[in-house]
């Protein structure tokens, strides 16, 4: 597994417009989401932890009620990696999936 060069961030931006990205510790990406309530965000964040435990690759996050702030970074490589752009596009996938749910 290699670190992503941070030097790449800004085309890395493009096709990740939700996520910030930031040279800190490393690299690192990161995102806010916001849900209805707590429980809407405690169950997210459960589903991701499945997925994420399956993957052996764990994010970073804080949760303050329908608040949930991830961050994702590789300690192996101190810094970005393909693992954390795969598990945000887990995580896009399922916020995506359950805000459709929402509006039906």
């Amino acid at each position: 597994m290699e670190r992503i060069n941070p030097s790449t961030f800004a085309s890395l931006q493009l096709d990740w417009p939700h996520w910030h990205f930031s040279d800190e510790r490393g690299g690192l990406m990161a995102r806010t989401l916001l849900f209805v309530d707590f429980a809407q965000a405690f169950g997210f964040m459960a589903q991701i932890a499945v997925a994420a435990e399956k993957r052996d690759h764990h994010p970073e996050w804080r949760n303050v009620y329908n608040r949930l702030e991830i961050t994702l970074t590789t300690h192996d490589v101190q810094g970005l990696s393909q693992r954390d752009l795969d598990l945000a596009g887990v995580i896009d996938t399922a916020y995506i999936d359950r805000s459709q749910g929402a509006a039906a």
